[in-house]
């Protein structure tokens, strides 16, 4: 059986140390409900992060 990841929502937020903490949360809280986020540095502007809802 093959998995499909899609992505939901995409936005650029100014970057915190403590982002990562609210990523953890929601993965931990939500993955019942078949949700991902993901959060990564922005390529262009390493002082802003992506974040990434993504349906599994």
């Amino acid at each position: 059986m093959e998995s499909k990841i899609e992505v939901l929502s995409t936005v650029t937020i100014e970057n915190s140390s403590d982002l990562y903490k609210i990523v953890d949360t929601l993965n931990r809280t939500l993955k019942r409900e078949n949700l991902m986020f993901g959060l990564a540095l922005d390529q262009e502007n390493k002082e802003k992060a992506v974040f990434t809802i993504y349906r599994t």
